[in-house]
């Protein structure tokens, strides 16, 4: 912000009041910003605009859990989503439209990638919720796309979140999740103080190689040490792993422990997560007594795990269903542009 306003021969020190009537009073008539003097905001509507996203569609679950499917400046649209829990907000975001991953059990990866967004785009979303919602205590990085193949434009996002003149939200309440994009996570870990949520998904590289491809560039054997030294070993803050359980599939006995042995030594929490049916899925998801079984195997070997609430189920709301409308340019399927 300093230095666009170097462009309009303002001095610097403004930034700080426009960075506070954008994103903590939410104004986007330059007018309005009463705090900024009128020659500065003379020359803001001649040569800015704050575009915020347009709503296309709201679905409300019976569990207070809200979809907004967000029409973006191009026609493009993604979708955020927001989880109520009784002294808390967390609110999911995207970081691209789509996503090229192609993680075998993921909604979102089935329908391809279209781009990135931009810092506006994803800023945009929290900025959005708050006009919709009464509070957002948490913001994670797990909505349509994969975060750190937009790397940038996530990270400068993530900065407006911390900052105290933006939204100042706590390094604890903001979470990144990744499927293992090594070198942006050793990149992120210099960069960025929030937490980390790695998607494992499976205990071996060859189911997981299976399920997340992108294990075939960066296996288990390179992923988990750099888990395992990701935070600082008096730092507060661990690695959330999340594991998806898929019946018949990563949810036996024999894997469990396999996860076991794979996380020895690493400072970790892990989600179990009931996977989420969808048109056309290949999978199903574990029966409660499996996965509780496998919560107990991995809590008595010292390992903290939580199963997931699954929230959202009746409008297609919960994790790997962030799939919406757009426009598909690997070949994989062909979804019309919203207009």
């Amino acid at each position: 912000m300093a230095g666009f306003l170097s462009t309009l021969e303002e001095p610097a020190t403004k930034a700080r009041d426009l960075i506070q009537s954008i994103h903590q009073r939410r104004t986007v008539d330059f007018e309005q910003m009463r705090q900024v003097n009128r020659n500065l905001r003379t020359k803001l509507a001649a040569h800015a605009a704050i575009a915020t996203p347009t709503l296309l569609h709201e679905h409300s679950s019976q569990d207070g859990t809200q979809k907004w499917l967000l029409k973006l400046e191009d026609g493009n649209a993604i979708e955020t989503v927001y989880i109520p829990e009784q002294d808390r907000g967390a609110l999911c975001l995207s970081s691209q439209v789509g996503c090229g991953l192609n993680c075998r059990f993921c909604a979102t990866a089935q329908a391809g990638f279209n781009r990135h967004l931009s810092t506006g785009e994803i800023i945009g979303q929290l900025w959005w919720a708050l006009s919709r919602v009464p509070q957002i205590t948490n913001v994670v990085m797990m909505g349509m796309g994969e975060p750190l193949q937009n790397y940038e434009a996530v990270v400068a996002a993530l900065d407006l979140m911390l900052d105290d003149c933006a939204y100042g939200l706590s390094k604890y309440r903001v979470t990144v999740s990744t499927a293992g994009m090594v070198p942006a996570m050793q990149r992120l870990r210099q960069q960025s103080p929030v937490s980390l949520a790695v998607s494992l998904h499976a205990p071996n590289n060859r189911l997981r190689s299976e399920l997340v491809p992108l294990n075939k560039k960066y296996p288990l054997e390179v992923l988990i040490p750099v888990c395992r030294d990701y935070f600082p070993a008096r730092s507060k803050q661990t690695i959330l792993f999340e594991y998806v359980m898929l019946a018949g599939v990563n949810d036996q006995p024999e894997q469990a422990d396999e996860l076991v042995n794979l996380l020895k030594g690493v400072r970790c929490k892990l989600n179990l997560i009931p996977f989420n049916p969808y048109p056309g899925a290949h999978y199903r998801r574990s029966d409660p007594k499996t996965i509780a079984d496998f919560q107990k195997y991995l809590m008595d070997a010292g390992i903290p795990t939580w199963v997931r609430r699954t929230r959202g189920e009746d409008i297609d709301g919960a994790c790997g269903q962030l799939a919406g409308q757009f426009v598909d340019r690997t070949g994989r399927k062909k979804i019309p542009i919203l207009k």
